[in-house]
């Protein structure tokens, strides 16, 4: 018997990762672990603590980005004695669940472990995340002296991997970086009695240090996913919810981060290189996941979405007439033609990264797009019926008061487009351009403190840090104020819309944006063929002019432009101006 066989692992996601979707760290590592010989389970622990607390009250700390509150939760259990708040000042009301409910949930997991153990047990962390994995493993080895612990993931990335080696000692190994090849090589060391303190991406806390492990390039050798345990537990907890979004990934890196990395963005950490699968293998896990798990709604974790993908991926899944849900991270200067192709390929979800309405500050964040390109994105989306996520940012260095001034100017003619999630400050993010520019003027977020004891070194381990911005915060009160009334258009019971209708030579444009100023603006000849010229996509007069046959002046097109702009029909953006009226006919 290979000695693979007598190794046992035990691959655990921990709070506060969301419970509406199986992890994919763990679907793809044990599918690895398991080609390379190991007996391997999966444990979505995080669904018990849910079940525990209540979904609701789960939830809500499970999707807050802010102070590290689901980590402060069980920082006692993680660190006991040296954990900075003993007294539970920094979320007094909490306190009930961070002294009954966590103490008894990890019991409760040490319990089932000990009905089936294992010999190593991995934690993947991303987010909060940490400290949960900390105390379980904590506890495991406290049952359990001969247990091996190995973590990993996101939070591990850089120089925070060797610093919760150096200072967590229920940590025996780290892997940094992508696990792929690294993963299944620690394993296979520790079955053979070996050291692996040699293989690239492998920290060990008995000594030794490795470069991080170098990032996988083949995607389409990696294997499918394997959720089922996943599944399993979710409906033994009652926690299953109807149409899983399940997670896929089609690619890593980000093509448009390696050549200008967005000033702001801490994601793919040292790793930004690029890689995606091929579409035909795409389709094929789609399927296969499909077929396993009987779901059709797909999240692909994906940073951005492979340009090739419009050729090829997306007609053939359009070809293939599936009925998928998808989910897609993309860049926001798609045109009207391939917003459709992906509504038709069953993407109804997208996240755009669109963080601004201002040219300006877009150039500041390395966007490479427009404010202009932003709004015809938000048009074409809500067009074709894909729901967008996207937020306004602000507190980069560099910007100006008109520049928010502008914005909370442009919004009241933009409230029959989807309004943003959120309008706020940046997050200073580790690994982003900022976070390597502003070192001196930042220090890890607050909450940190009332987390970690006082040797572990902050610096090295936080992943976001507060900054102080250069604009006074009032400077952004009047896009706050504008955003906030978007939002709740949205919820009356008509939402606001701006459509049009057109014969040659004449446009009728209904606005119903405003309560109580609903009316209908009719054109005709020049200045209606100029508003045309508009609707697709961000245009100039000068390109107006010529697609006119030169029969217009440029100095009548701006006039007629202006007054559109005065209306609050168009969208001007520098040289550049855009009808913000849709299609009054759905879906063409």
């Amino acid at each position: 018997m290979p000695a693979t066989a007598d190794l046992t692992v035990l691959l655990v996601s921990m709070p506060f990762m969301e419970t509406d979707r199986p992890s994919i760290q763990l679907g793809l590592l044990s599918a690895i672990a398991r080609d390379a010989g190991f007996p391997v389970r999966t444990w979505h622990a995080n669904l018990d603590l849910a079940a525990r607390i209540g979904a609701a009250e789960y939830a809500g700390i499970a999707r807050f980005r802010g102070p590290l509150i689901g980590d402060w939760l069980f920082s006692v259990e993680a660190f006991g004695a040296d954990a900075p708040d003993p007294d539970a000042r920094f979320r007094a009301e909490l306190a009930d669940i961070r002294r009954h409910d966590i103490p008894a949930y990890l019991d409760a997991l040490a319990d089932e472990f000990d009905r089936q153990p294992a010999r190593v047990v991995a934690f993947t962390c991303t987010f909060q995340q940490n400290t949960a994995s900390f105390a379980l493993a904590r506890r495991l080895k406290q049952r359990h002296p001969g247990l091996i612990t190995v973590f990993g993931g996101a939070n591990f990335d850089g120089e925070m991997g060797p610093e919760y080696v150096r200072t967590v000692d229920c940590i025996d190994y780290a892997v940094v970086g992508e696990g792929d090849t690294a993963f299944p090589q620690l394993l296979t060391a520790l079955a053979d009695g070996t050291d692996p303190t040699g293989i690239p991406g492998v920290v060990a806390r008995t000594g030794g240090a490795s470069t991080e492990s170098p990032p996988e390039h083949r995607l389409d050798d990696s294997p499918v996913p394997d959720y089922d345990e996943y599944f399993t537990r979710a409906a033994r907890l009652g926690l299953l919810p109807a149409g899983v979004w399940i997670p896929v990934e089609t690619s890593r890196g980000c093509w448009w981060g390696a050549r200008h990395h967005c000033v702001f963005c801490g994601l793919n950490a040292t790793s930004m290189r690029f890689r995606a699968k091929s579409p035909r293998r795409v389709r094929d896990e789609l399927a296969r996941l499909a077929r396993r798990h009987g779901g059709f709604r797909f999240a692909a974790v994906d940073n951005i979405l492979d340009v090739r993908y419009l050729t090829e991926l997306l007609p053939g899944l359009v070809a293939d007439d599936t009925g998928y849900q998808l989910f897609y991270e993309v860049k926001a200067n798609l045109n009207r033609d391939q917003v459709r192709l992906l509504a038709r390929a069953g993407v109804t979800a997208v996240q755009p990264g669109i963080e601004s309405l201002s040219t300006p500050v877009l150039r500041l964040m390395r966007k490479g797009v427009t404010a202009a390109q932003n709004v015809n994105l938000l048009r074409w989306a809500g067009y074709y019926g894909i729901h967008l996520s996207w937020n306004i940012l602000w507190g980069f260095p560099g910007e100006t008061v008109r520049d928010y001034t502008d914005q909370a100017a442009a919004v009241p003619t933009l409230t029959h487009l989807q309004p943003p999630d959120t309008a706020g400050p940046i997050w200073m993010e580790r690994f982003s351009p900022l976070h390597a520019t502003t070192q001196g003027q930042i220090k890890p977020e607050a909450s940190y403190a009332y987390v970690y004891p006082a040797h572990v070194n902050l610096d090295r381990i936080a992943y976001f840090f507060d900054r102080t911005p250069e604009l006074p915060d009032d400077t952004y009160d009047g896009v706050r104020k504008t955003v906030h009334e978007w939002r709740r258009s949205w919820t009356a019971p008509r939402r606001p819309v701006l459509t049009y209708r057109s014969a040659p030579h004449y446009v009728e444009i209904y606005d119903g944006r405003h309560p109580g100023r609903e009316g209908t603006y009719a054109f005709e000849d020049t200045a209606a063929d100029v508003y045309l010229q508009c609707v697709d996509r961000p245009v100039s007069a000068s390109t107006i002019h010529t697609r006119l046959h030169g029969r217009v002046a440029i100095e009548l097109i701006d006039e007629i432009l202006t007054e559109f702009t005065r209306l609050g029909l168009l969208f001007r953006d520098g040289p550049k101006t855009l009808a913000l009226a849709l299609p009054a006919i759905p879906g063409r």
